[in-house]
């Protein structure tokens, strides 16, 4: 089996263990395991619920393919040093073992005890093949002959031979049979078409499904004329995804990374999954041993399998009652009274959109007029991840073929997104734009957007800083800011950061306004923590991200704390600060809720004269120090009110807030009722409210 020989991190250490830190693995860990509370709580609509169990699963995947797999390579290196939290790579693996354990015996307890149950009673059922009439079989059938049946392709796994190149997290039904005639025995494996619905509607019917594998093990046997079933195993396995790029040169980056992809079925399995529907137990053990895994990577597993799929169920049932009430996007009124996004920045200097409480569209119209408009010279940005159908590379796309100067930097090594990112950077580059495919040791993760427009006989900028990516989709589902400005000082650094990224330059000796990792943002971050614990009581520190895990960075906030400054730390997901049991000035909360919270947005000091920053950087080792990052300030005092108000309905959202105390375990919210305190419901009533005051045409 291949393995890659990982070096420890950067940023880790070999202290012993600290109280003030937990391990990275293990607080990604709690993070699921609150989105899986959310499954539970009753005041969640049941669809509701449902989608969570099915955000539960999607996160337990990557979290094998990942951080489960990168565990695997540093105990196979032999590498022994513990993080900071004083935990080893061994004794990560046996707790993270653990931990999922116990996840999974939650999560298909609340499916199968409480959310299917309850959802039959509004007469959505997943139903088995046996149970269904005979007419209802008949026409099953002729579905499985007509559409299914022609897409299958068995593969035999014989003794002896290399086992089948099964696809990393696709379902597959194992099947044993005899063949009388011959007396031949055989195991083949089935795969399951993801190309083709998983649910499929009973007819007669208007909410009961059948799985697509339940329908597959019914006909199995079409598969194999002459031959007898003996046994079914319905299976699932989970490869190592954690691979590490041999060679980072931007110029062999595109092949060397196509090369990547193309042996994803090759890369060793880090987890297998039985159903213990269609189960059978030799063909367990026989795949566990095919497959080379120990007994701890192998899960049973008490229903179905794959509940990310529970998403596409949840689009075929059409119950509003059961689910949340859409909250449609606003569009701010500032963009109807002017002719253009241009006039509107221009008008008005500073715009800040809060996504997706309002809309993304202003940013994908303002690359569409950009691409249209002949007194617009040149346009440069960044991309990280962007839609499947993306309107900002189509903008860019035209723009390039109507002669427009278009620089892009698409980072292809953006995860599980390489093969997106690789096809739309060939498009652009087909296109007449100038394509460079990230930087050398580096991922670019900024986002970041800068138009140049002849006006009045001089050039002027325009720029886009945001905390999220260029991406329509996740635009609905992320909370991020967006700012849209002309301010002259951070369209030259931008500009600046452009030529870093495109030309290789060196970094401005001083930047005007931004802070740009891997340069100054770490520094920077430092100094202003430093500053808020040389005050004392008198300091204030508000900090908001996704996560917190870098050691200096938790060093400084214990300091902080320790100095008496109070912090307040909003981290949705891993959090490697455990609060000491005397920081009582120091609260940590973590908000799950329907919107994944991703903006990132720091204050440091009090309301008069404090700074506030947003930033596309987590306080992460790898946010700090090996990524490009851009953090930017807000100084608009309208702005930087609206900021401000958010953060107050998140600190004081006592409906979907967990805290996480001194045992580096989280408090729940209350299972059965709110109290009017959810914050994305009041952030959205703010927004819809305030549209037409947040700006007006004498500011």
């Amino acid at each position: 089996m291949n393995t890659t020989i990982r070096k420890p991190k950067a940023g880790s250490t070999t202290s012993s263990e600290n109280p003030g830190f937990i391990s990275r693995e293990l607080s990604w860990l709690d993070f699921n395991a609150r989105v899986l509370d959310e499954a539970g709580i009753t005041a969640n609509p049941l669809l509701e619920r449902l989608k969570f169990i099915s955000i539960f699963s999607s996160n337990l995947d990557e979290f094998f393919m990942v951080r489960i797999a990168d565990l695997r390579h540093l105990i196979r290196a032999g590498e022994t040093a513990p993080d900071p939290a004083g935990n080893s790579p061994e004794s990560q693996l046996q707790q993270a073992h653990r931990k999922i354990s116990g996840l999974l015996k939650k999560q298909y307890s609340l499916l199968n005890g409480e959310i299917l149950p309850q959802l039959a009673d509004y007469g959505i059922r997943l139903r088995n093949f046996k149970e269904l009439s005979v007419a209802q079989k008949k026409k099953l059938g002729s579905t499985f002959t007509r559409q299914i049946l022609p897409v299958l392709t068995p593969l035999a796994i014989q003794d002896g031979k290399p086992f089948p190149l099964l696809n990393s997290g696709t379902i597959e039904i194992a099947v044993r049979l005899e063949f009388p005639k011959s007396g031949k025995k055989t195991i083949a494996a089935v795969e399951v078409p993801e190309l083709l619905d998983r649910f499929i509607r009973i007819p007669g019917t208007v909410n009961e499904f059948i799985l697509m594998e339940e329908l597959i093990a019914a006909h199995i046997a079409e598969l194999f004329p002459g031959g007898r079933v003996q046994a079914l195993q319905i299976f699932r396995i989970t490869r190592d995804m954690d691979y590490a790029l041999d060679n980072d040169d931007y110029e062999d980056l595109l092949h060397h990374l196509q090369d990547k992809l193309r042996q994803r079925s090759r890369r060793d399995p880090v987890r297998v999954e039985f159903s213990a529907t269609h189960s059978d137990l030799n063909l367990q053990k026989y795949l566990a041993a095919s497959l080379e895994l120990e007994p701890e990577y192998c899960y049973r597993i008490p229903g179905m399998l794959h509940l990310k799929q529970f998403s596409s169920l949840i689009d075929l049932i059409n119950m509003p009652e059961l689910q949340e009430a859409p909250w449609k996007p606003v569009l701010p009124e500032i963009f109807t009274r002017f002719d253009s996004v241009f006039s509107a920045i221009a008008n008005q200097k500073d715009i800040l959109l809060v996504h997706p409480y309002q809309s993304f569209a202003p940013i994908v119209k303002l690359l569409e007029e950009a691409a249209a408009d002949p007194d617009v010279i040149a346009i440069k940005q960044t991309l990280y991840r962007v839609s499947g159908n993306s309107p900002v590379v189509k903008a860019l796309q035209r723009a390039a073929e109507n002669g427009k100067q278009v620089t892009v930097l698409v980072e292809l090594k953006a995860r599980f997104d390489e093969s997106n990112n690789i096809a739309w950077a060939e498009l652009l580059d087909h296109s007449g734009a100038h394509v460079v495919y990230g930087i050398p040791g580096l991922k670019v993760h900024c986002k970041t957007l800068l138009i140049v427009r002849k006006e009045s006989g001089t050039l002027r900028r325009y720029l886009h800083l945001g905390t999220g990516n260029y991406n329509d989709k996740t635009a609905e589902l992320y909370t991020d800011l967006s700012l849209l400005t002309c301010d002259e000082e951070l369209c030259t650094d931008a500009a600046l950061l452009f030529n870093l990224l495109t030309g290789g330059t060196e970094p401005p000796d001083k930047w005007h306004k931004l802070s740009v990792s891997p340069f100054n943002l770490r520094s920077d971050l430092i100094r202003l923590i430093e500053h808020e614990i040389s005050l004392g009581r008198n300091g204030r520190i508000i900090a908001k991200m996704n996560s917190l895990s870098d050691p200096q960075m938790i060093r400084l906030l214990h300091r902080a704390a320790a100095a008496g400054v109070k912090t307040d730390l909003i981290v949705r997901g891993i959090c490697c600060l455990r609060p000491l049991p005397n920081e009582k000035n120091l609260r940590i909360i973590s908000i799950i809720d329907r919107y994944l919270e991703h903006s990132r947005i720091f204050f440091f000091g009090n309301n008069g004269d404090g700074k506030l920053f947003c930033s596309s950087a987590d306080w992460m080792t790898r946010n700090l120090d090996r990524r490009v990052e851009t953090m930017f300030p807000v100084k608009n005092r309208r702005l930087q009110n609206i900021i401000m108000t958010l953060l107050e309905y998140h600190l004081h959202d006592r409906d979907k807030m967990r805290i996480l105390k001194s045992s580096g375990n989280y408090t729940k919210p209350a299972e059965r009722s709110w109290d009017g305190s959810r914050s994305q419901q009041k952030i959205y009533s703010y927004i819809s409210e305030q549209i037409t005051s947040f700006y007006s045409l004498d500011t």
